[in-house]
């Protein structure tokens, strides 16, 4: 142990000599923000990977600035880095605080704001905010830090680190040192893009302040929160810390935890929310004996309340997620969402406690909405304003901070008026480039299904749109399938990138999409083959009565790459060729092969093998029977590390195209899971991708 610390203390002090950075980042230099060449006002992947990327607004403790970070990539080192910039709350005073050569996140005020703490290369630093100052190193975690949240009084932190869960060779077999065999005896053994050997737990310390204003090991008596417990806190693999929750006093901590392991796991969406106080030890389970997820516990300022978001039916993801809050004196819960027909998502309370504000995705666009303790729910932002809203915080002044962006444009933090939704844009990261860039128009349309109902679909349109021309058009299938298009942004599947090659991008909300009421969200669970797939029909055959539309090809990726497939079977000629990236094509294989088996369970009516109707006609139904139906061009691409759809389901689609004499390609990565997220990765995809749909659909 000593020779730990001292080790420790040496790296400090090399820290501290060399103004805050090691001898190794300072020959390196850092990822700064880009110049980027726009050539005749054209899009592309190359441009759209190197906008800075705004995330993670911190308001200070007296509501006047902004901490936040923006990634900026550099396409040929194949890597991006994340920055820290401060900003008074109206936007003025911008300035960028750091230079490292390596990526910062998670970056939190410290007591009155003179500092701040962040993580860097897994572990904790601090530093002065006005980026003035030497970084400190200020934890030492044998396993790293991915995220943590400090206590209200500063004095205390949670932070998650991984540990070993899985049974490693040497337990069994010492003098085996070199063997990499895996011992595997219950499920959930791999999830996501990774075999589960390591599981996140979250630990309680006290912080040392004299450290962490000067360096050294800030942590004091640190203790992991599950005790022995086997759990992983928080949830893979999308939680976080903002899955816990410090009370205001400082004396409690709730979690959201799925207190399940093995074959219970991987069947079960179970979380619960638990208190745990941190005097006594003891732990409370208020939301027992409901089955479905139970998320994102948060006090109340006063401490009189705490709130979070639930869903009622356990092995569902997308059941209707409600707002519920709890009197911690008597117990007393109330859904504050009964009356209101759509999801709830990431409460914050208002600053007296007595309401709290939320986004919520409706018809298409994520609005930003306040609640009473009553239940009585209002619209803040405008419907008429085509913007997706989130991360929202009240400033010194009154107003709300949050993040907005569009399929024009990515996120930028802004300031919002709580009672009149009037918007402004403080931070303008990517304006310069954005504005030298062709305009792509967006409409949206009301499609009339073959049931008679209707149908949002966006459409967007190439740049330099002439509806006396012809242009291709794509249709994107969204994957989920329970997940909407609203007006967001991404690297991955991005609208207008697709219009500004020259197409007109058909972007329907079918059936399963969570924005149009649960009712509308359901009807798909069960019925993979068929309204969804007449709701996609449709928008095409709408959009094919304009002269301006020419040939149609489709494209998806997970539940969207399934109805690419699907569609392959049949569409009667309606396409003229397809893309499907990390489809599901055999729904049987599918089934033995994922990982969180509750997912399947549900929306496919059971296993293989289970005798009731709807189990016997999803499985009946499977994209891979209708193979002999194939006669369009098909292009399919996955990641080897996918394991949600594992990337035999690509390699399956390909064969059996081949075997049919079907034109197709197939292209891997090898080092990507579900997503394709490396930039070079990325930006040859998009290439494969521009260029299989040019053949195929451009004269």
């Amino acid at each position: 142990m000593k020779r730990i610390l001292t080790s420790f203390w040496v790296l400090a002090m090399i820290v501290a000599c060399n103004g805050g950075k090691s001898l190794s980042e300072k020959e390196a230099a850092a990822i700064n923000k880009p110049t980027i060449q726009v050539v005749d006002g054209q899009f592309t992947p190359e441009i759209m990977h190197q906008l800075g990327k705004v995330s993670d607004p911190q308001l200070s403790p007296d509501g006047k600035r902004i901490l936040y970070g923006v990634s900026y990539t550099d396409v040929a080192a194949n890597q991006s880095q994340r920055h820290l910039f401060v900003m008074d709350q109206d936007g003025s005073n911008n300035q960028k605080i750091t230079a490292q050569n390596t990526s910062l996140s998670n970056a939190r005020w410290y007591k009155d704001g003179a500092y701040i703490l962040f993580l860097m290369k897994g572990q904790i630093h601090s530093m002065k905010a006005d980026g003035a100052s030497i970084i400190h190193h200020i934890t030492d975690v044998p396993g790293g830090i991915s995220a943590f949240e400090l206590s209200p009084d500063h004095s205390q932190i949670y932070y998650i680190s991984e540990v070993q869960s899985a049974i490693r060779p040497t337990d069994v077999y010492p003098d085996l040192p070199k063997s990499s065999g895996r011992i595997i005896k219950d499920l959930m053994y791999r999830h996501w893009d990774h075999f589960v050997e390591k599981i996140p737990r979250t630990y309680v310390a006290n912080l040392d302040e004299r450290r962490v204003l000067r360096g050294g090991n800030a942590l004091v008596d640190s203790f992991d929160l599950l005790g022995d417990e086997p759990y992983e806190l928080p949830t893979l693999p999308f939680g976080g810390a903002e899955q816990l929750s410090w009370s205001p006093d400082g004396k409690t901590i709730a979690y959201a935890c799925r207190k399940v392991v093995g074959k219970e796991y991987a069947f079960s969406t179970n979380t619960d929310i638990y208190l745990y106080d941190l005097q006594s030890g003891a732990v409370k389970n208020i939301t027992e004996g409901n089955m479905g997820y139970d998320t994102d516990p948060r006090f109340s300022p006063d401490g009189k309340y705490i709130a979070w978001v639930s869903m009622e039916r356990g092995g569902f993801e997308a059941d209707k997620q409600r707002l519920f809050i709890m009197e911690l004196a008597t117990g007393k819960k109330t859904e504050l969402s009964a009356n209101y027909g759509y999801n709830v998502q990431s409460p914050v309370w208002k600053e007296d406690g007595q309401g709290l504000y939320f986004t919520s995705l409706v018809n298409a666009l994520q609005g930003v909405f306040e609640t009473d303790l009553q239940g009585n729910i209002r619209r803040i932002t405008s419907d008429k304003a085509w913007f997706d809203f989130s991360q929202v915080a009240k400033a010194a002044d009154g107003r709300l901070i949050a993040t907005y962006q569009s399929m024009n444009a990515p996120a930028e933090i802004v300031s919002i008026h709580p009672e009149t939704g009037e918007f402004v844009q403080l931070t303008h990261e990517n304006d310069q480039v954005l504005a030298q860039l062709k305009q792509t128009p967006i409409e949206e349309r009301w499609i009339t299904t073959t049931d008679n109902k209707k149908m949002h679909t966006w459409v967007v349109y190439p740049t330099d749109f002439d509806p006396n021309k012809q242009y291709p058009a794509l249709l994107f299938c969204t994957g989920g399938p329970q997940g909407t298009i609203s007006q967001g942004w991404s690297t991955r599947w991005n609208p207008r990138l697709m219009a500004a090659q020259g197409y007109i991008v058909i972007l329907p909300n079918r059936r399963g999409t969570t924005a149009f009421g649960q009712e509308w969200c359901d009807q798909i669970s069960g019925d993979y083959m068929g309204q969804n797939m007449q709701d996609y029909l449709s928008a095409v055959k709408d959009l094919k009565k304009e002269k301006f539309v020419g040939k149609v090809g489709a494209a998806g990726a997970s539940y969207g790459g399934f109805s690419i497939y699907y569609l392959a079977g049949i569409h009667k000629g309606m396409f003229s060729a397809f893309l499907s990236h990390a489809g599901i094509f055999n729904q049987e294989q599918m089934y033995l092969m994922t990982e969180e088996l509750w997912f399947p369970t549900w929306d496919n009516g059971g296993a293989p093998w289970d005798n009731n109707p709807i189990a016997k006609r999803h499985y009946a139904n499977s994209a891979h029977k209708l193979i002999k139906n194939w006669d369009t061009p098909i292009m399919v691409t996955h990641g080897e590390m996918d394991y949600r759809v594992p990337v035999e389901q690509g390699m399956a689609a390909f064969n059996a195209a081949q075997m049919m004499g079907v034109p197709s390609e197939m292209l891997l990565f090898p080092e990507e899971n579900h997503w394709i997220l490396k930039p070079q990765n990325s930006i040859h995809w998009h290439r494969s991708f521009f260029a299989w749909f040019d053949k195929w659909l451009k004269d």
